[in-house]
């Protein structure tokens, strides 16, 4: 396999996982982001433990689905995080889960 084959199979796994993103986003409350990955989920749970300096974040989520090319399932009933650097929750509103018709958004 060529590298010009590896990079042309990882902007289909690539474009895949956007068609099933802008299929399911629709299902989902909140999304969550992390350091390592991308998460959209219909309950979520974020405390903040420790002191001082020694803070991190225990996410814990439920009914998800997990934007990562390599993952063969990508909806996970339960997802717990924890982490020391930042976490962005978001609760999506209705209109921003409407995906935009016209020139570079096919259907």
């Amino acid at each position: 396999m060529s590298a010009e084959d590896l990079e042309q199979y990882e902007n289909e796994q690539e474009l895949a996982l956007y068609r099933e993103y802008r299929d399911v986003v629709g299902l989902f409350r909140y999304v969550v982001e992390t350091e390592r990955r991308f998460y959209l989920c219909n309950a979520v749970d974020m405390t903040v433990r420790g002191e001082g300096a020694d803070v991190f974040f225990d996410v814990t989520m439920q009914d998800a689905w997990v934007w990562d090319i390599y993952r063969p399932a990508r909806f996970v009933k339960n997802v717990r995080v924890v982490t020391f650097k930042d976490v962005n929750v978001e609760e999506l509103a209705k209109n921003d889960l409407e995906i935009p018709d016209g020139p570079g958004f096919t259907n």
